[in-house]
């Protein structure tokens, strides 16, 4: 098992680590549910049946380790929608991972300022789909949705999104040529 175990960590540990981090928007929190999720990996590896790929099944816990973590707050439900808001929170560390340095363009911003604006579900599929790159049926499996509903979800929230974007476009006085020149 120890094997297994370290093999699943090393392959997958930053991937859910990532998740929970857009999640929650603090490192520590983020580590410290990175754990829990691996505890409950140990816990329950024997009841795992391949019936989706262990990323998927990892996804599905970690899922389910971030909605117990907000369940446990008071006022969860608000803290959850809290937690979207990238710049209430400063993450701090001397080594930036890959996304924070990303969310330096502009663009980026103001998607992930747009992606705030998006239901829960919204942001999970569009996190799941677009960052983490989970097919259709991973993300399907790792919400416990059918993957109707996550073909759905994402079409509504790239609606939403775009909707959004081109709304805060106008409002700062923006062109898309002026957006897609910065890049």
């Amino acid at each position: 098992m120890n094997s297994v175990f370290d093999e699943l960590y090393q392959k997958y540990h930053h991937d859910v680590f990532r998740f929970l981090f857009y999640m929650v928007k603090n490192r520590e929190l983020a580590e410290d549910l990175v754990q829990e999720v691996y505890i409950r990996v140990l816990k329950a590896y024997d009841r795992f049946e391949g019936k989706s790929s262990e990323k998927t099944w990892l996804f599905s816990i970690a899922k389910n380790v971030a909605i117990d973590h907000y369940r446990k707050q008071k006022g969860w439900k608000q803290r959850l929608l809290e937690s979207f808001d990238m710049s209430a929170r400063q993450v701090r560390d001397d080594q930036p991972i890959p996304e924070e340095m990303a969310l330096q363009s502009e663009e980026i911003q103001m998607m992930y300022k747009c992606l705030d604006q998006c239901t829960v579900d919204q942001r999970m599929v569009i996190i799941m789909r677009y960052i983490h790159e989970l097919t259709i049926s991973e993300t399907a499996e790792a919400l416990s949705w059918t993957e109707s509903k996550v073909k759905t979800t994402q079409h509504r929230a790239l609606k939403t999104l775009k909707k959004l974007m081109e709304e805060m476009i106008e409002k700062e006085g923006m062109t898309s040529e002026k957006v897609t020149a910065k890049r």
